[in-house]
This record gives structure tokens, sequence and C-alpha cells, in this order.
């Protein structure tokens, strides 16, 4: 049984624990500032999900598998109930667990995503990827500039370009399993979460230049989560933690009832 690798900030605070999960091609490092932020108030769990960062690869990654993986990451660390909070693919694997595993979820927070299917939109991304040649490359630079002939966002190469690094066999490597996740793209991406409704406490933070929450994903955010907030966080895109983090830590600090400390 395979356990996803973490990182673990303010383990001996008593309080009800925050698991936090990155986004597609992310990993838990993304959130590092995040992590040692809201560790000064309870536990922080920052997790790689599966065929992600250090955490174990597998050709499954359906919502399902997602949500499993935390339910035994829970069980291996003998928490009964936490905070949830996911960015965009990480927050499809908290509402599918929410879902499916709601006696384990205190409060459950969604970052700029919305339980509907999203038309496959990182195909170019995908093909970047694929046309790096670790057999050929020598240097992190090489590889963004392979990148750069397909991705005109820097911030987007430099974030790609943190799953970088060097195999025992002294060659460059992705720590992502890119061939599970492009072959599976369309069942964690143009699936919606499977319908249920979670009663309990819900937060969705989306970004107020992002386009992945839309006015009318309000209808059915509402549907299956029925005590959902909507919250949008000024002068941020699809990256909202990174792109502005103090009102980020803000909103999310008073959805726990942090704010009094």
């Amino acid at each position: 049984m395979e356990i996803l690798n973490s990182k673990i900030f303010g383990e001996n605070l008593s309080s009800t624990p925050l698991l936090v999960f990155h986004g597609l091609f992310g990993m838990l490092d993304n959130w590092g500032s995040f992590g040692k932020d809201l560790g000064e108030f309870l536990p922080v769990h920052l997790i790689d999900l599966r065929n992600h960062g250090r955490s174990f690869h597998s050709e499954h990654m359906s919502h399902d598998d997602l949500a499993d993986d935390i339910s035994r990451y829970m069980d291996h660390y003998g928490i009964k109930k936490a905070h949830v909070l996911g960015h965009s693919l990480g927050g499809k694997a908290v509402m599918q667990f929410a879902m499916n595993f709601p006696e384990k979820v205190d409060h459950l927070m969604v970052v700029d995503i919305s339980p509907k299917a999203y038309p496959p939109h990182h195909q170019g991304i995908i093909k970047a990827l694929e046309t790096v040649d670790f057999d050929t490359v020598n240097s992190r630079n090489e590889v963004e500039a392979i990148l750069s002939q397909y991705i005109p966002e820097k911030s987007t190469i430099q974030f790609l370009a943190k799953n970088l690094y060097w195999t025992d066999d002294k060659k460059l490597n992705w720590r992502f399993n890119l061939k599970t996740l492009s072959e599976k793209y369309s069942e964690f991406v143009s699936n919606a979460i499977k319908f249920g409704v979670f009663e309990g406490e819900t937060l969705f933070i989306s970004g107020e230049k992002s386009n992945y929450i839309l006015p009318q994903d309000e209808y059915s955010i509402k549907q299956q989560f029925p005590k959902a907030k909507i919250v949008k966080i000024k002068n941020a895109a699809h990256w909202v933690q990174a792109d502005n983090p103090v009102e980020f830590s803000k909103v999310v600090k008073e959805f726990l009832g942090l704010d009094n400390y």
C-alpha cells in the first residue's frame, strides 16, 4: 500500500490538521510559503499527488483514485478528520474525497476549479514536455529553451522546470509521470467529479483574472456543495496563492477561524 509523499509543518500542534494538494504538473514545494504561514496555527501537510513530485507513479489517475489516496494517507497518519484544500487538479481530488469520505472532512477548500468537466486545454504543454529528449539535453537551460518554442509564458516554463531533477545515472528527467498524465488526461480533466452532495462547510476561492470558475458555474457548485461560499481574490489568475499570497492566506484563515489568534 503506497502512501503519498508529504512535508509537514506545525506537526506538534494539537488542532485539526490541514491537508494541501497542488495542481497538475505541480508539487508540494509550490505551497512552501503557505505551509509555513499556516503551520504557525495548525498542522499543515503539503502533499504530492500520485504521479507528481516524490509520490509514487501509477498507471491509474481517476478522481476516485486520488480520493482513495487521501483516505489512505489519513489512515496512515492516524488522522480521523481534516481540513482539506486543493488547487485545480488537487481541487478535483478534494471534491471527490468529500463526496466519497464526508465523515473525514472538517472544512473543504477548493481553489480555482469547479466540479464540472473541462475541455482539454493542456495539449500545448504536454506536447512541449514530450518534445524534451533527456538522452540529448544536459542542462536545465537547454530544457527551458525547448519548452520556450511551444510555451510563450516564462512563468509557466519556470513552473514546469521546478520538476526537473538529476537521476542516479546523471540524466535530467521530470519528477511527474508524464506518460500516465498524458494518457489519462481526459479521465481527470475532461470528467466532472461524480454527482453527490457534500453538506459540510465549503469554500471556493477563485482568481479575479481566471476563467476557471464562471458565474454560471455557481448553480452546479451549490447543487453539490449547498454550504459553499465563493470568494474572488483580487489581482490573481489561476495560481491564486502565488499571485496574491497575503489575501489568499487571509481568506483561508478567516474560513478556518484562525484570524482571531
